[in-house]
């Protein structure tokens, strides 16, 4: 006694039609996701265009104003202080991971302080200068661009 081939063939092709069913609807419906995020990403880019249109006065003049006063009290003002008092110490504080014991306790970043005296380069000012500097810049060459 056994089973007929027929009877074989027929749940081996049932089983696959189920698969490649199943599969293609997995793949229409991870298409139609794909359509989503193509639609909701065209929204966002148009709605950045828009604000990036935005032809203001006054918001050009506010952002030149946060910028160079950016780049006067955390840049300019700390080494104006280190040349004319060089005795007044200045604190620079910047991020060092602790890490945990093996896998028993969680690592942890802490804030560590450091006075310092004389001129002093921190990466703060290397970090802030060039993302002003590249915004600046980048947003001029592409103005010009046009």
């Amino acid at each position: 006694m056994g089973i007929p081939f027929e009877l074989i063939t027929m749940l081996g092709s049932g089983l696959m039609s189920g698969l490649m069913t199943m599969w293609s609807r997995s793949q229409e419906a991870k298409q139609q996701a794909f359509d989503r995020a193509i639609t909701g990403l065209s929204a966002q880019r148009k709605a950045i265009n828009d604000a990036r249109k935005h032809e203001s006065k006054g918001f050009q003049v506010t952002r030149r104003i946060i910028a160079i006063s950016a780049v006067f009290a955390i840049i300019v003002w700390p080494k104006i202080v280190a040349v004319f008092w060089p005795n007044i110490p200045v604190n620079i504080g910047y991020t060092e991971w602790n890490p945990g014991f093996l896998f028993f306790t969680e690592g942890k970043e802490a804030i560590k302080w450091q006075a310092l005296t004389g001129l002093v380069i921190t990466p703060l000012d290397t970090h802030l200068l060039s993302a002003i500097v590249g915004l600046y810049f980048g947003a001029s060459m592409v103005k010009n661009a046009r």
